[in-house]
């Protein structure tokens, strides 16, 4: 009796019949490398960002000095005043929210209508015109850019938003992404509202819309980020600093001889703070949504 009482949990485990047991080991002896890893990451992601933000603090010979200094001698806030002066960039700011907010609520709704269009509607050339708006997809977008800007010149939107936002106003890839969406959803919820004596625009605004909000939330961000960062076809329909999104006029800052860096830097943090802003605080429904919908960047 006393032998078996001193023996070791595995004797014991194997007198009585059992399996002996592993001592579990912390989750967190485990994982250090994990963090390890996604740390090191974060960082190299971040670190551009970072260097932007001390390239905006430097002197001019400070950012062009080899070595480069990692840290200036003393912190210059006067670039980000100097943007002021250099650029109208309160007007940029609110051509750049006015052009955001067309677009995108543009695209919601038109996209939508037309992905809920070409997946529950028949009709007839439905597969050929399908067929058409997806192959605007396989199309570089600078293959009919002249095209556009003689309409918006013969329109007479030349240095107007109108003439900046017309082009934006509809996507192939949120017509295509919103037609999945509704692909994916069952037919028996159209059925069971169409008995309940629901007409065809109550099914979509009262019984499939609702359930692709996911998608919805997706397109909006996707048009977010592209619409505040256009920059090519600013550049070609606004002539007049005053009418240029903040992209376009970022890039008029920069020259082929002198580039003032601390001051490009400071305007294009001042540019990017609204976007930066916005995800922070709509962080969990950007990522949910992306989850969601199976996009991945």
């Amino acid at each position: 009796m006393t032998g078996i009482a001193q023996a070791t949990p595995t004797t014991r485990a194997l007198v009585t019949g059992g399996i002996p047991r592993r001592q579990a080991v912390p989750r967190e002896g485990r994982t250090w490398w994990i963090h390890l890893v996604l740390g090191v990451g974060g960082f190299i992601m971040a670190f551009p960002f970072l260097w932007q933000i001390i390239m905006s603090l430097s002197t001019q010979a400070e950012v062009q000095s080899v070595p480069p200094t990692f840290w200036p001698a003393h912190l210059q806030w006067s670039s980000y005043v100097e943007v002021f002066e250099r650029l109208p960039f309160l007007q940029q700011l609110q051509t750049s929210v006015w052009m955001t907010v067309v677009q995108t609520c543009a695209q919601i709704v038109l996209c939508t209508f037309a992905g809920y269009a070409f997946a529950r509607m028949r009709f007839r050339g439905r597969a050929l015109l399908l067929a058409l708006v997806l192959s605007i997809l396989l199309v570089p977008s600078q293959v009919y850019l002249l095209s556009q800007y003689q309409i918006v010149q013969s329109l007479g939107w030349l240095n107007t938003l109108m003439g900046i936002v017309a082009p934006g106003l509809f996507s192939a890839f949120g017509t295509f992404l919103m037609r999945t969406a509704f692909l994916n959803l069952p037919a028996e919820l159209e059925e069971a509202a169409r008995i309940d004596g629901a007409n065809p625009f109550q099914v979509f605004t009262r019984v499939m819309l609702p359930l692709v909000h996911p998608s919805i939330s997706v397109l909006a961000i996707t048009t977010i980020l592209w619409s505040w960062n256009l920059l090519l076809w600013p550049l070609v329909v606004s002539t007049q600093a005053e009418a240029m999104p903040l992209a376009a006029g970022l890039a008029t800052l920069s020259s082929d001889r002198t580039t003032d860096y601390p001051v490009l830097m400071a305007a294009s943090l001042m540019a990017m703070a609204p976007v930066l802003i916005m995800f922070i605080l709509l962080q969990r429904r950007v990522i949910d949504g992306l989850a969601a919908s199976g996009l991945k960047g």
